[in-house]
């Protein structure tokens, strides 16, 4: 049997997390000391390896359970839901990386226009596949990994210093979600 904090340690979790995963039903315990101290057993281990594997493929909590407490059929569902999620954020990621590819390229000759506005820039986000979700994930990731960049990138769209800071902020904020 393994205590709260021991089983924690073996998967690199916080001790919270156990508490969390029992309070949602996720991992009970086994059992508990006199004391009411938790234990989990090599069973519990298991589980919470098996739990463990899900996150690290990006299953949701919510979905892990569907998978553990319900049928078999959801099992596939799920997986095979989160493999077309996956799918689309490689195209996604893929689109946005051929984008800035040829972005450096245009660059590196001197042949990037003296202005491009707004509107041309989201034209062109469109022309390659870009939909409203992909192109806030777009400023999230820039804002995430270069802010003043993204600042400057998006005054030279003609945008106002208000309306740079506000999509800043919304960056800023969607990634901490």
């Amino acid at each position: 049997m393994y205590r709260i904090t021991e089983l924690a340690r073996k998967f690199g979790l916080s001790r919270s997390t156990l508490l969390y995963y029992d309070r949602i039903g996720l991992l009970k315990p086994s059992a508990r000391t006199e004391a009411g101290h938790r234990l989990y057993s090599s069973i519990d281990r298991d589980t919470l390896a098996t739990i463990c594997s899900f996150r690290q493929a990006g299953l949701t909590i919510g979905d892990i359970h569907r998978i553990l407490f319900t049928e078999e059929d959801a099992n596939g569902v799920v997986l095979q839901r989160r493999m077309r999620q996956i799918g689309e954020e490689i195209r996604i990621l893929q689109t946005q990386q051929h984008l800035l590819g040829r972005m450096l390229q245009v660059q590196s000759l001197g042949e990037l226009p003296i202005a491009i506005d707004k509107d041309t820039w989201i034209e062109m986000l469109h022309a390659v596949g870009m939909n409203e979700t992909s192109m806030n994930k777009w400023h999230t990731e820039f804002e995430r990994r270069a802010p003043e960049a993204h600042h400057q990138f998006l005054l030279s769209l003609g945008i106002s210093e208000d309306e740079a800071l506000f999509i800043r902020k919304q960056s800023a904020d969607e990634s901490r979600e």
